[in-house]
């Protein structure tokens, strides 16, 4: 039951008085002293607080760091140690030396009631029932010094450390440590509240067994945020980084989830399901073949990939598993963008790979959410079935109790409608308790806490464990669902899962399979959604989610404009399918709270949509076009790198000089080349820069904007007939030029002679 690292950063920030006291004034003894003008560091959150002299939103000094590295007993039972063991260290993280360094362990009242346990969740309960005596730790510490500490104080009796618990119980405990700063008074410096549930005390009492213990079931989550950018074959498969290679070796994040999962199943094989992403069982699969990463790097987790892919494969045979949305998509920010299609595919493609890497068949029909909430509309199109059969509509979802109205109780519910569904409700204290601060971060007076270690959290929820099965005892379903990317120390997963067990050995409570829940037939039937504010505002924005519908339009326009060559080439779906997986990855849900995170997947998805379309495109020539005539056409050479038929459009750009005729749709055979024939009509001599560029007849455009230069000595038709038409002019006005001139020389206008009568000179001699 020992917690090997439970480094919990309480950096709690001193209360002190800044100035010195005066001279000769008293100094109080640290037995004395537990000047608590602020909130010491809560279960499941750890609080900056505001010094005395410093204002509000201003920064707070910090003398002292306390680390817990052990608890001993997590939980006390009749048979644990007759004493609590706590070991760490302390720092000193400020600017000044530390004096008359000293701890004690306080414990408050036990809590009753659900409403008082959820509060001490939210803020630290009040541990001031028992206050022992302080042990000394140090005498001083300077500033960047640390002093480790062990500190052992019996749970019964009446010695001046004693916690004096003499009855079962979930008691707030509060590690308290005092100190003088440098220049100030002594006060409390540094402290940490948690939870110790007590089921016996040691050589006195023992809670009863339950007349109706508690139904528990554990949601199991094996899920990672999106790290693939393209699947390929073996080695050539490209990840985002390597993180995943240390995830998934010893003493990993994903290592110790399975590990965990391991030595549970063999006591607790009705009551574990895995909750599976995926689209990170695509990932590990392709890890497992070789991979690089992006630009260039080779990945260094073939190795481990292959071991914990084969280990995942033996742990869930014959077991109950779940398909969690593909990439952990944020199924209502999919809706409010209208991504019907990338919704449907969130929610379908899990359960075929998993059956195809896992040979496991996971529970048919079933989404869990993102926070275990959906929104009226999303709910209404989960449900549906489409008409030709490809998604048969959802039938049972697991929620949050948040996420539902009129629906009492722990059982499952039905939600009516048109399709009625089963909604199994997740246990929200237990779940919210191990979520702790990491995904709701708070502030006080201004300032961001810190956000604290997984060890605290564990603790808390072990707790509330403690509560549900052993004081409430009206036969409740429990069902415990983890962070979707749990980040806790494999001691910890192992410590709350080996509660669980001990609770279950006890007869303090029964398990229960998920299947069965899912199964059950509800006693209520006319429960509603209900979607949170807070909720929304967790979404996917706005700005990611309109920049994956720009791609998809995109996309789609692509997959428009293909056509398989034969049954030996590839169809559309091949190439577009990985790229739909992509564009599901920028809405995931792990990106909730990390728009930067959700910007760069977006920007992969682009580069990957641009990868596609930049293989058909116009080849640039290598030297100039010459043009013979006013109407020769120019040759313009189109690539197709795809391994399917694709129609395209050629565009060229306004040139001044020449102009554009009307030209039909290409069609580019796979992995093909031809030389098209634009028609042109040149309306003058001389050299022309012509961009053009290739679209599908939706407009997407493919690949670059080729710059041709275009030459020609010769007229067009137009400019020919204008010269044309302009000599016609000119030899009509010189005609009549000239005519006019002859009737004047003839006289037609009556004043010359005519020529009869006109009398030849006659010449002289």
């Amino acid at each position: 039951m020992s917690l090997r690292k439970l480094v919990c950063t309480a950096a709690v920030a001193a209360f002190v008085v800044i100035a010195a006291p005066p001279a000769g004034a008293q100094q109080s003894q640290p037995d004395e002293v537990d000047a608590l003008p602020f909130m010491p560091a809560p279960a499941t959150q750890v609080w900056a607080t505001r010094s005395l002299s410093a204002q509000p939103g201003q920064a707070q000094p910090q003398f002292l760091r306390l680390d817990i590295g052990q608890l001993t007993p997590r939980f006390v039972t009749s048979d644990s140690p007759g004493t609590v063991k706590i070991t760490g260290k302390i720092v000193n993280v400020g600017d000044r030396k530390v004096f008359d360094i000293v701890l004690r362990l306080e414990r408050g009242e036990p809590l009753a009631t659900e409403d008082a346990l959820r509060t001490a969740l939210r803020e630290p309960a009040a541990a001031e029932a028992v206050q022992p005596k302080f042990t000394p730790v140090a005498g001083e510490l300077e500033p960047g010094q640390q002093k480790d500490f062990t500190l052992e104080v019996p749970l019964r009796g009446t010695e001046p450390t004693s916690l004096e618990v003499d009855q079962p119980g979930i008691y707030p405990i509060l590690a308290n440590v005092n100190g003088r700063p440098d220049f100030g008074g002594q006060a409390r410096l540094a402290a940490l509240s948690t939870l110790l549930p007590v089921l016996g005390v040691p050589g006195g009492e023992t809670k009863g067994k339950p007349g109706n213990g508690a139904k528990l079931t554990v949601l199991w989550p094996i899920a990672d945020r999106p790290r693939l950018v393209r699947l390929g074959g073996e080695g050539e498969s490209e990840l985002i980084d390597d993180d995943l290679a240390t995830s998934l070796s010893v003493n990993g994040r994903l290592y110790g989830l399975l590990q965990a999962y391991e030595q549970a199943i063999s006591s607790m094989s009705t009551a574990m399901c895995l909750a599976i992403d995926p689209d990170l069982l695509r990932t590990v699969q392709a890890m497992s073949t070789g991979y690089q990463l992006r630009g260039g790097a080779e990945g260094k987790g073939r190795t481990e990939a292959q071991l914990w892919l084969n280990r995942l494969k033996l742990a869930v045979s014959g077991r109950c598993v779940v398909a969690l949305p593909s990439a952990d998509a944020d199924l209502v920010a999919l809706n409010r963008a209208k991504l019907t299609t990338m919704r449907t595919l969130a929610v379908t493609d899990g359960p075929a790979l998993i059956q195809e890497v896992l040979s496991v068949r996971p529970l048919p029909d079933l989404v869990w959410p993102e926070d275990g909430v959906l929104d009226q509309s999303t709910f209404d199109e989960l449900v549906t079935p489409l008409p030709d059969q490809r998604y048969p509509g959802v039938k049972s979802l697991l929620l949050d109790p948040a996420g539902l109205a009129d629906a009492p109780g722990t059982a499952p519910v039905g939600i009516g409608g048109k399709t009625p569904v089963t909604a199994v409700k997740i246990d929200s204290m237990v779940s919210d308790a191990l979520q702790g601060s990491d995904s709701r971060p708070r502030t006080l007076s201004g300032v961001t806490a810190p956000v604290e270690s997984q060890p605290v959290s564990v603790q808390n929820a072990l707790a509330v464990l403690m509560f549900r099965a052993g004081w409430q005892g009206d036969g409740r379903n429990v069902l415990v669902a983890p962070p979707r990317r749990w980040h806790a120390p494999i001691s910890e997963m192992t410590e709350f899962l080996t509660a669980a067990q001990k609770l279950l050995a006890g007869g303090y409570a029964t398990q229960t399979g998920l299947e069965e829940l899912v199964s059950a037939t509800p006693a209520v039937t006319n429960a509603k959604v209900a979607y949170p504010p807070e909720a929304g505002a967790r979404e996917i924005s706005a700005v990611i989610s309109d920049s994956v519908t720009n791609q998809s339009v995109e996309l789609n326009g692509l997959v428009a404009a293909m056509q398989q060559e034969d049954t030996a080439h590839a169809s559309p779906a091949d190439l577009a399918d990985p790229l739909w997986l992509g564009l599901l990855r920028a809405m995931s849900g792990a990106w909730r709270g990390n728009e930067q995170g959700a910007r760069s997947a977006a920007e992969v998805s682009q580069s990957e949509i641009n990868g596609l379309t930049g293989m058909v495109g116009v080849t640039q020539p290598n030297s100039p076009i010459l043009l013979g005539s006013g109407d020769s056409p120019i040759p313009i050479t189109i690539t197709n790198k795809l391994d399917v038929r694709v129609t395209v459009r050629i565009n060229l750009a306004d040139t001044p000089g020449i102009r554009k005729l009307d030209l039909a749709d290409q069609v580019l055979p796979a992995r093909g080349e031809r030389v098209v024939r634009v028609p042109v009509e040149v309306l003058r001599s001389g050299r022309f820069p012509v961009n053009v560029r290739l679209t599908t007849p939706e407009g997407v455009a493919l690949g670059d904007t080729v710059k041709l230069e275009v030459s020609s000595s010769a007229y067009g038709t137009i400019t020919v007939i204008i010269t044309m038409l302009a000599g016609i002019a000119l030899v009509l006005l010189s005609g009549r030029r000239i005519y006019k001139r002859v009737r004047a020389r003839n006289g037609e206008n009556g004043d010359a002679p005519s020529i009869e009568n006109v009398t030849p000179e006659k010449s002289s001699a």
